[in-house]
C-alpha cells in the first residue's frame, strides 16, 4: 500500500538539515502568493503557497540555465565545425589533387617548417641543368628507391598521395612496386648524369 505523502507543515526543512541558509521570497513572488491566497479566499497566503512561488522560481532558473548550456554547447560546435571546414578547405586548397602540392600549399609549408619547397622538375633530361637533374634524380630515388614501399594504391585501388606526388615530377604515376623501381632507376641514371657533368666542370 502506498504511502501518503507528509504534509509540507509536518516536514523537516531540508536546506536546514544540509546546513544551508534558507531562501527568501523575492518581492514578486510575495505579491504572486498574496495573489494566489486572494483567489483562494484566503486573506494571507500560506506555507504552500509561498513554496508554490519558491518552485516556480527554482524551475524558472532552471529552465533559463539549461537553456543558456544548450546554447553554449551549439555554439561551441558550431564554432568546431567552422574550424574544421577551414581547415579542410584550405588542406584542400594547398594539395593538388593530381599530385604534390599548390603554391599555396608550398607557402604554408614555408610558413610551418621553415623550409623553402620548389615545384617539380618536369622537363626532359636533356633539356635540365646539372643541378634539375640532382633534385629529379635525388627525388626519385628517396620516394620510389627505398626497401620499403609505403602503398601505392588505396583499398579502392586509387592512387595514394605517395604515388601521385610522381605527377608533380612529370612521372607516370605508378601503381605497383615495378612501376616505383623504374621511376627510381630513372633518379639513378640523372644522378650519375648529374655527377658525370660535375666531374667534367
Amino acid at each position: 500500500m502506498a504511502r501518503t505523502p507528509r504534509a509540507p507543515w509536518k516536514r523537516a526543512n531540508s536546506r536546514k538539515r544540509a546546513g544551508k541558509a534558507s531562501k527568501h521570497l523575492t518581492p514578486a513572488q510575495k505579491s504572486a502568493a498574496k495573489a494566489r491566497a486572494r483567489r483562494a479566499g484566503r486573506r494571507y497566503p500560506n506555507l504552500v503557497d509561498n513554496m508554490r512561488m519558491a518552485a516556480k522560481k527554482t524551475s524558472k532558473a532552471k529552465k533559463s540555465a539549461k537553456k543558456k548550456s544548450a546554447k553554449k554547447t551549439r555554439k561551441r560546435a558550431a564554432k568546431e565545425t567552422a574550424k574544421s571546414s577551414r581547415k579542410r578547405s584550405a588542406s584542400v586548397r594547398e594539395k593538388d589533387p593530381r599530385g604534390g602540392l599548390t603554391a599555396a600549399g608550398r607557402k604554408a609549408f614555408a610558413r610551418k617548417q621553415g623550409a623553402r619547397l620548389r615545384p617539380g622538375v618536369t622537363k626532359k633530361a636533356s633539356e635540365m641543368t646539372p643541378q634539375e637533374m640532382r633534385r629529379k634524380g635525388s627525388w626519385a630515388v628517396r620516394f620510389y628507391g627505398r626497401a620499403k614501399l609505403p602503398p601505392l594504391v588505396d583499398a579502392k585501388g586509387q592512387p595514394t598521395r605517395h604515388a601521385l606526388s610522381a605527377h608533380a615530377w612529370g612521372e607516370p604515376v605508378p601503381k605497383t612496386v615495378a612501376a616505383a623501381r623504374r621511376v627510381a632507376a630513372k633518379g639513378e641514371r640523372l644522378l650519375a648524369r648529374y655527377r658525370r657533368t660535375k666531374a667534367r666542370g
